[in-house]
């Protein structure tokens, strides 16, 4: 082959690959809840029932989830993409605990801020779901929901650092 024909196929090469990195995402529904701004940490998200319009095309997809005591959602932070991003954070914007490097936190504001939920599901009315524990404020676009499955999700063995275990109140 000759030099020439190897640089054209890598151009092509790295061409396709910068196409692959336009990443396009629909919503499939929207949450409805009371939480109209982000709340003051720690909140309860807890006891935060919220509904899920799915696009109503999707109805059909929504098939046997109300079968599943949870589901897992993720969806799109949009009213963070004004915050400024920061590649260290102190968890839980704990004081006390160490900085950290942003991946290994849970922090919202993220490169794609992208937020994952296992959540309650507490009722499903055709294209309509109620769940609890969500924490998405009222207006926020979901991406993709998808069963929480135990034996999949939970991860035995799994550990967590030491500056991540809450802090004695002594």
């Amino acid at each position: 082959m000759q030099p020439f024909s190897l640089w054209k196929s890598r151009e092509r090469w790295l061409e396709i690959e910068r196409q692959k990195s336009d990443i396009n995402l629909k919503p499939i529904g929207t949450v409805r809840n009371t939480v109209r701004k982000p709340p003051k940490p720690p909140y309860d998200w807890d006891n935060v029932v919220s509904r899920i319009e799915i696009e109503p095309e999707l109805t059909e997809a929504l098939d046997n989830l109300d079968e599943f005591s949870h589901i897992i959602v993720l969806f799109w932070m949009d009213r963070l993409a004004n915050k400024p991003l920061l590649l260290k954070i102190r968890p839980r914007h704990d004081p006390n605990r160490p900085l950290v490097g942003l991946f290994a936190s849970r922090a919202p504001k993220r490169p794609n801020p992208i937020g994952e939920t296992t959540v309650r599901l507490l009722k499903r009315e055709v294209n309509l779901l109620t769940v609890s524990g969500l924490d998405a404020l009222d207006g926020t676009p979901v991406i993709d929901i998808k069963p929480y499955l135990p034996n999949y999700d939970a991860t035995a063995g799994a550990r967590t650092p030491i500056w991540l275990k809450p802090h004695s109140k002594s």
